[in-house]
């Protein structure tokens, strides 16, 4: 294929295309009409002798063609971005920019804050807007529409650059007064007691919860599941805010992440006990598009919500270090 015959245009097309499978949708991305843009995926079709996208119950599907060329497409694009990109320094303290970040509930209580402070200090005219896992998709992410997603992440996809912040344990929360603490803390007494349930969150818009699927009630379910044991949960929550509130006023036991209850660490109606149990660790990570890794006022903020993590990490280990396995896997702070 003579590659200066090929309009550079239709990679374009290919990239949105493959991620909205929707032709409409696409022209609407791009701005120009719908007979343009079918006009653009039968241009696609004719170059690479493949359909790319063919009709099915679900709508339009990529073919196998198309699901080995999205990466190499995206890539292709990223990195001719990254030629034409304005290489004008970020300057911070003149910056009107708004960032908009998800972020968890358990990271916007351990993190944003701290992040919040930085920025105020460093850039007292950026606008810092957070949004919630139900508020966003993968989509927003990888279209550019959100600056960071950061959370803990079951899958994530292959075209995304992530960094991890932390590895995270777990801490049992409960009412200073509670008569459990008479007595020594094991797997039978955690049992005995009612528990808060807080939900491990993703993407999009959530569900109500089965109390009997234990496959999808998260960390602390599945591992007493794998020991043939199962707690009373009376409670179920969606914000680790709420969940230490209702341990600090009855009688139940929150098993959150440690850094959550590391917040509580000087409220003498609360108190922490390291699990009777294993729970496997998670990693907090922040995860960005491609079509953001090159750009100056991102690579600030990614920098910036690090250095945040490191302090967090580095203040926190003392509390924390009682809740980590004597084998515990160190963390790592690779950026791909």
């Amino acid at each position: 294929m003579d590659i200066s015959r090929v309009d550079l245009n239709l990679l374009v097309y290919l990239d949105v295309l493959l991620r909205e499978r929707n032709v409409t949708k696409a022209a609407n991305h791009l701005g120009i009409t719908q007979p343009a843009m079918s006009n653009g995926l039968k241009r696609l079709r004719d170059l690479f002798s493949d359909p790319l996208l063919v009709r099915t119950s679900e709508g339009m599907t990529a073919t196998e063609r198309a699901r080995e060329l999205q990466p190499l497409v995206r890539g292709i694009l990223s990195d001719i971005e990254q030629a034409v990109q304005d290489k004008t320094p970020f300057s911070a303290l003149e910056s009107q920019r708004v960032f908009r970040i998800m972020a968890s509930d358990y990271a916007e209580s351990c993190l944003m804050p701290r992040v919040l402070r930085r920025i105020r200090q460093e850039a007292p005219q950026v606008t810092l807007d957070v949004l919630t896992p139900s508020d966003v998709s993968f989509l927003d992410v990888e279209q550019g529409r959100l600056d960071m997603a950061i959370n803990r992440f079951d899958k994530i996809p292959q075209s995304f650059h992530q960094k991890t912040l932390w590895t995270e344990y777990f801490a049992c929360l409960m009412n200073a007064r509670n008569p459990l603490l008479k007595e020594p803390f094991t797997l039978d007494t955690y049992l005995d007691a009612s528990h808060i349930w807080v939900s491990k969150t993703g993407f999009g818009v959530g569900v109500g919860v089965n109390p009997k699927d234990v496959q999808r009630l998260g960390w602390v379910d599945e591992a007493l599941s794998r020991m043939g044991r199962k707690r009373q949960i009376s409670v179920f929550t969606r914000h680790y805010q709420v969940a230490m509130l209702l341990a600090e006023q009855h009688d139940l036991i929150a098993t959150l992440p440690s850094r959550a209850a590391w917040l509580q660490k000087d409220n003498p109606n609360l108190v922490v006990k390291v699990p009777p149990f294993e729970i496997p660790p998670f990693e907090l990570k922040m995860a960005w598009s491609p079509l953001l890794q090159h750009n100056a006022d991102h690579q600030w903020l990614r920098k910036l919500i690090a250095e945040v993590a490191t302090e967090v990490d580095t203040e926190f280990a003392p509390f924390g270090a009682r809740f980590e396995a004597p084998d515990a896997p160190q963390a790592h702070h690779s950026e791909r």
